[in-house]
């Protein structure tokens, strides 16, 4: 004979048994990125912000960076930031939403940033010490102080910025009106 207090028992045993299950299941990922991203929020530089299109998936969420110095003022940049499952052995994932003409970023969205490299030349690609946080400060630098024209992903932008600086930065604020107006 069923009773309520064995129904109760059972679905009580079945819920406790699907929590068991759950807690094996979480990755290192997920539990370093419930610390990480904490931490991020905490330490965003002022022209950033952090969205997340779903709050139970820490492991991709939108930065956008509205520079207040530089070429790229008065613009406003999205990059979509996936964090693979071997992460932190692996660097996240990052592309660039909003078209824009910069030396280290591709018009198809595409970044050069040593640390989102497992191997870099310059000795300063990702190592597992290394925090989402990490990630976000060297996006935002990209506008201000880390723009590389030695060693560029978009050729073009380098060799204008070389060639003749005030056609560099025409061509950056007519792609900041088209693209990027806040």
């Amino acid at each position: 004979m069923i009773t309520l207090r064995g129904k109760l028992k059972k679905e009580a045993d079945i819920a406790i048994s699907k929590s068991r299950d759950y807690n094996k299941r979480i990755s290192v990922r997920d539990k370093l990125l419930i610390k990480e991203v904490q931490e991020m929020e905490q330490t965003l530089p002022t022209t950033c912000q952090i969205t997340f299109n779903d709050p139970h998936r820490l492991h991709e969420f939108t930065l956008l960076i509205v520079p207040e110095e530089g070429y790229w003022t008065g613009g406003k940049f999205y990059f979509q930031i996936y964090i693979p499952d071997d992460y932190n052995m692996a660097p996240p994932k990052v592309n660039c939403l909003t078209k824009l003409w910069h030396p280290n970023i591709s018009e198809d969205g595409d970044v050069c940033l040593s640390l989102l490299r497992q191997n870099s030349i310059d000795g300063m690609g990702w190592a597992p010490t290394r925090k989402l946080k990490d990630v976000v400060w060297g996006l935002n630098s990209l506008f201000t102080d880390l723009l590389n024209f030695d060693d560029p992903l978009n050729r073009d932008a380098a060799d204008l910025f070389i060639k003749n600086e005030e056609s560099f930065r025409r061509k950056v604020k007519d792609y900041v009106m088209q693209f990027a107006k806040r």
